[in-house]
């Protein structure tokens, strides 16, 4: 029989925890870029010459599409994207980057770059490798997870 678990013991709160202090971390390093970690985020998955889908682009943020809608408004405000039709369907929108869009773009991917250099400075070979093992299976365990009660 498994003992009562605290909240603050149980593996989604840590995920949960470690997750919003990466966030707010970002948060607080890219507010000097004029931007956000999501905005950041999403530059970063901008394909560079092909631009990107406003179906991938919401995917990449685990975002509906229309849910993402603010969000792009306002970096075309910012000038940072453009939208246009997708020429291989018209029915879909691209999100390309602007000039401004690529230098916070390689701002933020820079500031990626050196916390995960730190990191990896601090994390020996094998407690990422299994850190990266676990959190691959707490994922699929996440997705094949049906819960008894009805």
């Amino acid at each position: 029989m498994k003992k009562n678990v605290k909240h603050q013991e149980t593996i989604d709160y840590f995920l949960k925890i470690v997750w919003q202090t990466v966030a707010n971390r970002y948060n607080q390093l890219v507010a000097d870029f004029g931007i956000t970690q999501s905005i950041g985020y999403l530059l970063i998955n901008i394909d560079e010459n092909d631009g990107t889908t406003v179906s991938q682009a919401a995917a990449l943020l685990g975002l509906k599409s229309t849910s993402l809608s603010r969000m792009l408004r306002q970096l075309e405000q910012m000038g940072l994207i453009y939208r246009e039709l997708n020429e291989g369907d018209k029915r879909s929108v691209k999100i390309y980057l602007t000039l401004l869009g690529k230098e916070k773009r390689s701002l933020a991917r820079g500031l990626v770059r050196e916390f995960n250099n730190y990191l990896n400075s601090h994390i020996s070979d094998n407690e990422k490798e299994y850190l990266i093992k676990t959190l691959k299976k707490i994922n699929q365990l996440t997705l094949n997870f049906k819960p008894e009660i009805n």
